[in-house]
């Protein structure tokens, strides 16, 4: 058998298994609806941990404040800012009865970790169900504590949202960043509907306290710096106690980083995160990742030398086909369905600049909260 044979194998083995993927794990978010729950107006607390986001908080805060629900309190979390941010939370106070303010002050044991600031707002909060979003997120409705916290039942006890990014005419990396993160929300709301949750993201996303002190909260990765998020998820989690909220109203957009330099250092954190994952979490999507590159690569290479280009070329169409239909479907349901033409430039940058990545990881650990 030649190289060239063997690699042709792989190949074939490697679409076998992208395919397995698209058909058997990502399929489930693409083709679910969103349950229409009845309203409740359970009483809810909407944390936000900043850190020097005076400017985020006064553009970004009343989007919160004028939501459409009845019983909801906004704690907000000033995490040893040393910018105007405890004084426009204040501002913000005198102006709103139901809003409560944590101020964290410098502590060397926990200095620059995000997770203590978190457990002493949550901690603080009035009410058991928790709401948790960032600084610079605007929520795209006022019906998005409705529409999160309708997910909540007897068993729920954790609501996985979605936290896009805003759109940035003529530019790439805005592309870029919004399509690793419709990826991702389309894997880690596959794998909680296929009963496998493993991570959510703090721009959008809901527990109750109960659940928060049963799992002890940040205290299995309070060493780790990120992850307050994803980790406690990751650790949370089970198929009985997780729903997904998904609907258009649900949705939160962030403000993008406007520069490779800024996003390659946020990804690093992230990247970063995962390797604290549970096992069987780790090597799933370590066979996606794998698997993504090995069809590039070897596509390339084959098509390239026209060996069984027929096969090759086939394969690689139906590969495509299924992704793009997938994938489109489940971008229409997360309002990203401009990004699903670009899918073949995308995903061969994404996946190139997430390797640069982790191999920068290997030589130098990444910066953390702010």
């Amino acid at each position: 058998m030649t190289l060239l044979d063997f690699a042709c194998y792989a190949f074939i083995a490697v679409v076998f298994i992208q395919v397995i993927c698209l058909l058997f794990l990502f399929s489930k978010f693409a083709f679910i609806k969103p349950k229409k729950q009845v309203a409740k107006a359970l009483p809810v607390s909407v944390i936000i941990c900043a850190k020097n986001e005076a400017k985020n908080l006064k553009t970004f805060l009343p989007s919160i404040l004028s939501q459409a629900y009845p019983n909801f309190e906004v704690v907000l979390i000033n995490d040893s800012s040393y910018d105007d941010t405890l004084e426009v939370m204040e501002d913000f106070q005198k102006k709103h009865t139901n809003i409560k303010i944590v101020d964290v002050k410098s502590n060397e044991a926990f200095w620059g970790n995000k997770k203590y600031a978190l457990t002493l707002g949550i901690k603080a909060s009035t009410n058991d169900y928790l709401l948790f979003t960032d600084a610079d997120c605007k929520p795209v409705s006022r019906s998005w504590i409705s529409e999160m916290c309708s997910q909540f039942n007897a068993d729920k006890t954790i609501v996985l949202g979605y936290g896009g990014y805003s759109r940035v005419k003529n530019s790439f990396l805005n592309k870029l960043i919004r399509y690793e993160t419709l990826v991702t929300a389309i894997q880690y709301f596959s794998f909680a509907k296929s009963g496998i949750p493993y991570m959510g993201v703090g721009r959008n996303l809901a527990y109750t306290k109960e659940q928060f002190f049963k799992a002890k909260g940040f205290m299995g990765h309070m060493k780790i710096k990120s992850g307050d998020d994803d980790l406690f998820i990751n650790e949370a989690a089970t198929p009985k106690n997780t729903a997904l909220s998904f609907s258009k109203n649900s949705i939160t957009i962030s403000t993008p980083k406007k520069t490779f330099r800024a996003w390659v250092k946020q990804k690093r954190r992230h990247i970063s995160t995962a390797k604290h994952y549970k096992k069987l979490h780790k090597f799933l999507l370590s066979i996606i990742y794998a698997t993504n590159v090995l069809f590039w690569v070897l596509a390339i290479i084959l098509l390239t030398l026209n060996f069984n280009w027929q096969i090759i070329l086939a394969l690689f169409i139906l590969k495509l086909i299924l992704q793009y239909t997938i994938y489109g479907i489940s971008a229409k349901k997360l309002n990203e369905s401009d990004l699903i033409i670009f899918i073949p430039f995308l995903e061969i940058f994404l996946i190139t600049f997430q390797l640069a990545i982790f191999i920068n990881n290997l030589i130098s650990k990444p910066n953390h909260w702010k």
